[in-house]
């Protein structure tokens, strides 16, 4: 049975209001408390963590940060995210090559390339979705779909993104330090962006908000001498910036866009 629009608005901002009071929640807590399906509860906190609000896992869910209300939380990072995936459109030339990965910022990198013949390798299957330019090609890499992301990972995903010689890769993360490296909260994931940086003969990107700044998930992907660029917005913790800039990294810092464009 389909549910409406309010109904899923009410459930998720009661949810937020929990996991905000709560401070960390699990999956099946979640389930239980509003009597949805753990698929469902996923699904729901997918929603909070593209907006930046928490930090999601298999098994639940940290809140990143307290807010003063919904609106507040979608407006600002959603008008980081779009300042720095525009801005980092800019760094794509004709006729590259570029890996993007499932990153809810990387995917919108997509939508800002607009008059250049481009071939964006994907494990992201939402990139379907994304409006684009006509000369941009999106190839996705194949693989076992896990949902609620829409990630393609696994053995053939990794084959695939192994043939593939891409010229600069825009990779985001759920966490990101001088001292940890990059990191995931998603185990599969880890490979892939391994993957990913490992066969980049040129640039190699990281795009995220201040709310993955100085984080440590799980997962390793790889070192922070992996990665040449963070391009980041100006809320980001400023000691854990000039770290990453003593190690060599260019970090670029962004004030968030006035509205988000139409496109």
């Amino acid at each position: 049975m389909k549910v409406d629009y309010e109904t899923v608005k009410k459930r998720r901002d009661d949810m937020m209001t929990l996991i905000q009071k709560l401070g960390t929640i699990s999956v099946h807590q979640l389930s239980q408390e509003f009597s949805i399906s753990e698929i469902t509860v996923r699904r729901d906190l997918q929603y909070w963590e593209d907006r930046g609000a928490i930090v999601s896992s298999y098994g639940g869910a940290k809140l990143v940060q307290q807010m003063v209300d919904n609106d507040d939380v979608s407006f600002t990072n959603n008008l980081y995210k779009h300042a720095i995936a525009k801005y980092a459109a800019g760094f794509v030339d004709n006729y590259d090559t570029i890996f993007i990965n499932t990153s809810s910022t990387a995917l919108l990198i997509i939508r800002y390339i607009r008059g250049k013949y481009c071939t964006i390798i994907t494990n992201n299957a939402k990139a379907v979705d994304v409006e684009h330019d006509e000369k941009v090609q999106i190839i996705l890499t194949g693989g076992e779909l896990r949902y609620p992301k829409e990630t393609m990972v696994g053995d053939f995903a990794l084959n695939n993104i192994t043939r593939v010689n891409a010229k600069k890769c825009f990779l985001g993360c759920s966490g990101i330090s001088a001292r940890y490296g990059i990191s995931t909260a998603i185990m599969m994931e880890s490979s892939t962006n391994e993957a990913m940086l490992a066969h980049t003969q040129g640039k190699r990107y990281i795009v995220c908000d201040h709310t993955k700044i100085g984080l440590r998930h799980d997962f390793m992907t790889s070192e922070i001498s992996m990665v040449d660029t963070i391009i980041t917005d100006i809320a980001a913790d400023s000691n854990e910036v000039e770290e990453l800039r003593a190690s060599g990294r260019e970090v670029i810092l962004l004030k968030p866009l006035q509205a988000i464009p139409e496109i």
